[in-house]
């Protein structure tokens, strides 16, 4: 089955890195670990093939001050989050 993600990022200098599954939870793996960036927000779209319904989908940003982990909220067919 296709997933579709689509995230808004607070700033640019994000790179997608592939996703993962934790349990049955599919997790999106970003991250931006640049020294300056565009304050600007930025939208990513990525479409994954993937062997089963996820009962979450979650999205991971790793930047050098560590990290952020939020939820992706399902509408219609597309899944969307936004950096908090």
């Amino acid at each position: 089955m296709k997933i579709v993600l689509e995230v808004t990022f607070r700033m640019g200098g994000v790179s997608y890195r592939g996703y993962r599954w934790e349990d049955d939870v599919l997790v999106f793996e970003f991250e931006r670990l640049g020294d300056a960036f565009i304050q600007v927000l930025s939208r990513r779209k990525v479409e994954e093939e993937v062997e089963r319904e996820p009962s979450a989908v979650m999205v991971e940003l790793k930047t050098k001050e560590g990290g952020k982990i939020f939820e992706a909220v399902r509408e219609g067919d597309v899944y969307r989050a936004m950096e908090p």
